[in-house]
């Protein structure tokens, strides 16, 4: 017997079939499945802002059906799985705001291909030739405004490719025991914590020993290995530089009684005199030939960038030495010869894997104004008045101790308690009003011209892909992060140089607003497809 025809039957056949085809679009239409992404961040005791970031990053990627696992590192682990590994799909960290990172050249060099090397200062291997050929111009410019045009080109175009998200600047708000102490001098990015706060402090008793609270420690105390803004803070204290930046970012003589330009590709510096290390060794020209040649011979990364450019020094006078480029550099006054510790080479010149010292091997005697004392890790450090420095009679205390404590809370604690005298980092935004409220505290907050960041290795995918940045950056909640994590104190971040560093910042880089509907639509445009479970796909090959 004949079967009748039947149309209802078919046209339901037809749309399972086409539901079927639909939810394994991605296994038919599109590639393999993306692989869950590991997002390192800080503990939450290290820096809760941090912390919560991620997840709230986290969980906005998994709406467009990433798999992003959050991973909490003590600090010191990752900086050594960023920089010197790099083994990593995403990281959430910040760049400090230094006085010297005011000129253009740090940041811009963060995203330069020549320090994508282990180590160097742009591990997610950012490599754009344009970019690249940007930034070497800028720095090779002296006419201020002819370099400012350069500046604002390469940031409009490494935020358009977004290598790494610039998250937020965030506020410096600190406090300290005004019952105590009076006078320090602020600097925005740096606050309290700067080479100048131990010249103008002043005790108002007999207390002359600064204690100051914190919870970051360095992640070494050799001038070759340190790669931490925290190290660099400590250590800064203890070497001197041939030049130090003024709080009004003016290049002062330092160790050097003074410095020229004898052309653009000569710079002169004459040795201040009478000058000593801590082990009473007199400071010599030959030891600041010897420390700009071991730093150079080692090839520490974390300084290459400002050492690249210098063809040779040479000693010129018993107390002048010439400083030959191999092509010109606009901040070398003030970037380089404010980056460079002053080492002693009788201490120095037979370590030949300097970067490999043990912790009790490393020689810690320089001649800054402050004389290293002990560092016991995780616990307390303390450095003293070096009485013979040049400028020592302009210091009033004697010394400061650094007390670390495991987390924000044991800082506030130390303050409110009487234990320390001044924070060395930013309070967290709760822990404000009760600072405010103690009579003997006094707050203050200035802004930063540094960043926190959430840098892609893009070596690996999806993060070598452009398309996929670009529109997982419409997928992170600034304004959440601004107003509820940071309590209104601080500003959504869009480029490597901040807002309040309004001469180099550019303002018209291409923003990436919250938009989760936009980030699904690039997604999609760019040949990204979703399963039957949501998972997102990689465009089919």
């Amino acid at each position: 017997m004949a079967h009748r025809f039947n149309s209802k039957k078919l046209t339901v056949i037809c749309a399972v079939m086409a539901l079927a085809f639909l939810f394994s679009a991605g296994s038919v239409l599109g590639g393999e499945k993306v692989p869950a992404i590991e997002l390192i961040t800080t503990t939450e005791a290290y820096d809760p802002i941090r912390y919560e970031t991620a997840f709230l990053i986290a969980d906005s990627w998994k709406q467009l059906g990433l798999d992003v696992n959050v991973r909490p590192m003590e600090f010191s682990t990752i900086l050594q799985r960023f920089y010197n590994e790099q083994d990593f799909d995403m990281v959430i960290l910040g760049w400090s705001g230094r006085v010297e990172r005011l000129d253009p050249q740090h940041f811009l060099g963060t995203l330069h291909s020549g320090q994508s090397t282990l180590g160097g200062n742009n591990p997610g291997g950012y490599n754009n030739p344009e970019y690249d050929a940007l930034f070497d111009a800028q720095q090779a410019e002296f006419d201020v405004q002819e370099r400012r045009e350069l500046v604002l080109k390469a940031q409009k175009i490494a935020m358009a490719d977004q290598p790494v998200d610039i998250l937020f600047y965030r506020d410096e708000v600190v406090a300290y025991n005004s019952a105590r102490f009076a006078n320090p001098v602020v600097m925005a990015g740096e606050a309290f914590y700067n080479e100048w706060m131990p010249y103008s402090i002043k005790p108002l008793g007999d207390k002359k020993i600064l204690t100051i609270a914190t919870q970051q420690e360095p992640d070494t105390i050799n001038p070759l290995a340190s790669t931490s803004v925290w190290g660099w803070k400590f250590m800064r204290m203890v070497y001197d530089k041939l030049v130090r930046l003024s709080p009004n970012i003016e290049p002062l003589p330092s160790a050097a009684e003074s410095f020229h330009d004898v052309d653009e590709t000569t710079v002169e510096v004459v040795l201040r005199k009478g000058m000593t290390f801590h082990d009473g060794k007199p400071v010599t020209a030959e030891d600041v030939k010897f420390s700009y040649d071991y730093f150079i011979s080692n090839d520490f990364p974390y300084f290459r960038p400002f050492l690249s450019v210098l063809e040779s020094t040479e000693i010129v006078g018993e107390d002048r030495l010439r400083f030959n480029l191999k092509s010109p550099f606009a901040p070398f006054i003030t970037v380089t010869l404010t980056q460079i510790p002053i080492l002693p080479k009788h201490l120095w010149e037979g370590i030949e894997e300097p970067d490999q010292l043990a912790p009790e091997a490393i020689p810690t005697v320089g001649s800054g104004p402050f004389v290293f004392d002990r560092y016991e890790r995780g616990q307390y450090k303390r450095i003293l008045k070096f009485a013979d420095h040049y400028m020592a009679e302009e210091m009033e205390i004697e010394g400061m101790d650094y007390m670390i404590y495991a987390d924000a809370e044991g800082v506030l604690t130390g303050l409110l308690t009487g234990q320390a005298d001044m924070s060395a980092w930013r309070l967290e935004p709760g822990q404000i009003p009760l600072a405010e409220q103690n009579p003997d505290i006094t707050v203050v907050a200035v802004p930063d011209f540094g960043y926190y960041h959430s840098t892609y290795n893009l070596r690996r995918a999806p993060f070598d892909d452009r398309d996929f940045r670009r529109a997982v950056a419409h997928a992170v909640n600034k304004g959440t992060i601004i107003d509820v994590l940071l309590s209104g104190r601080g500003e959504p971040g869009n480029s490597v140089i901040a807002p309040v560093n309004g001469f180099w910042h550019n303002p018209d880089v291409e923003i990436f607003d919250f938009d989760l509907e936009k980030a699904k639509s690039l997604l999609k445009e760019a040949g990204y497809t979703w399963d039957e479970a949501g998972k997102l796909h990689f465009p089919k090959k």
